[in-house]
């Protein structure tokens, strides 16, 4: 079985709220007394949205699976859900996170190297492979049983149902940028404050300075 929340339209409303709304329905709805062997709940990365994070911080889940690749962008959300499990596991929450997906992994490393300083294993690498694109852009079945990656995805939904949650320690800002070449993610680079002149070069005027110096204290 499959069901779509939905949301409002863009523009219109706070997709999170949606989300919420979703859930209040479900649980009216008996979802917690449906007899599923497996129930897989599909999310954006934004846990900052407190919709988002529902299942999370409402223990509505017994673990997380991130899904992330090689770039700093995908690892820096990966490292949110993860500051955001932590979170709720020390205000009395149950929710680990047993593992990561590596999603068009190009060999470069630094997911895996991502997931080792977290303190949570990798339950799969999904090549970056055009067959697997295309047929993804396609809707078409990537898994077949007896196809060319029927043993990717079968070694990772034994993964996602075997492996145990588990409590991550997120990085610091800096730990993550350190995973990457310094190149890579502007380590080198010096930023310079915005002058007025920069800001406004036109109507740049000289004015007496508003600092307050106190004398004889």
């Amino acid at each position: 079985f499959a069901m779509e929340l939905g949301g409002p339209e863009v523009g219109r409303g706070c997709g999170g709220r949606g989300i919420i709304h979703g859930f209040e329905l479900l649980e009216k709805l008996g979802f917690h007394e449906w007899g599923f062997d497996y129930v897989l709940l599909d999310f954006l990365g934004d846990v900052v949205c407190g919709g988002f994070g529902l299942p999370i911080a409402r223990d509505m889940c017994q673990k997380v699976i991130v899904v992330a690749s090689n770039d700093l962008q995908s690892l820096y959300v990966a490292n949110n859900v993860c500051s955001a499990v932590d979170y709720f596991r020390r205000m009395g929450g149950n929710v680990g996170v047993a593992g990561m997906v590596i999603n068009k992994d190009d060999g470069t490393g630094e997911a895996q190297a991502f997931s080792e300083a977290v303190g949570i294993p990798v339950l799969s690498a999904i090549p970056a492979n055009e067959d697997i694109r295309r047929k993804s852009a396609n809707y078409e079945i990537i898994g077949k049983p007896g196809g060319e990656w029927a043993s990717v995805f079968e070694l990772l939904a034994e993964q996602v149902a075997e492996a145990p949650p588990v409590r991550p320690t997120p990085l610091t800002h800096d730990a993550l940028l350190n995973l990457f070449k310094g190149d890579a993610v502007g380590r080198n680079v010096v930023l310079q404050p915005a002058t007025e002149a920069d800001m406004c070069p036109a109507t740049v005027s000289n004015k007496a300075s508003l600092e307050v110096i106190y004398e004889g204290v």
